[in-house]
């Protein structure tokens, strides 16, 4: 396994559509594990190869939810943020069937290092997509999953979260994201 370079803005390739996956090899099994390894150390939840160079239909999910210690007489938790990984992968993913409420969330991107912004999605959706085998799945989603892989399916179509906002925040937020470049230079 290998961490592998993420892409930032505004590296062109990001606004690539990426190409279907047709052959679930030995090749995609590596590429799968490098953009977890990636995601993990980077860190983040979510992760297209796009944004690693690799204009393939694939994703990596994990919302590594944190685990919730009981401690009693006053113990302290050596734990360094201790969490639950649920590893998912979504090859050629398709929306069949976004709801019409919608969910405003502060999403994040490592290809926009460190920057916030709210954007609104569908709150549920119902998901196909095929798993490292080629096996298909559907699924109903909501809450933090559903806007996670809407905003990683945005990659495979070379959009980015901040093409979501108004010109003048995603100016405010590009702004932002070279004063944090200067200063962590």
């Amino acid at each position: 396994m290998a961490i592998l370079p993420i892409l930032e803005v505004p590296d062109p390739r990001l606004k690539t559509v990426s190409e279907p996956v047709t052959i679930f090899d030995e090749a995609l099994q590596t590429l799968i594990a490098d953009m977890f390894e990636t995601m993990y150390e980077a860190p983040g939840i979510g992760l297209a190869a796009i944004q690693v160079g690799v204009p393939k239909r694939i994703l990596v999910i994990d919302l590594q939810e944190p685990v919730e210690h009981n401690h009693d007489h006053g113990e302290h938790c050596n734990h360094d943020h201790e969490v639950i990984r649920d590893p998912r992968v979504f090859i050629n993913p398709e929306i069949l069937d976004p709801s019409k409420d919608l969910n405003i969330y502060s999403e994040g991107c490592l290809s926009v290092p460190e920057q916030y912004a709210d954007v609104e999605r569908p709150a549920a959706i119902r998901a196909r997509w095929q798993d490292e085998t080629g096996k298909q799945h559907e699924e109903e989603m909501e809450g933090l999953m559903a806007t996670c892989l809407q905003h990683e399916m945005d990659h495979l179509e070379g959009i980015l979260f901040i093409d979501h906002l108004s010109r003048l925040k995603r100016q405010m937020v590009l702004k932002k994201l070279n004063k944090y470049r200067k200063e962590a230079a």
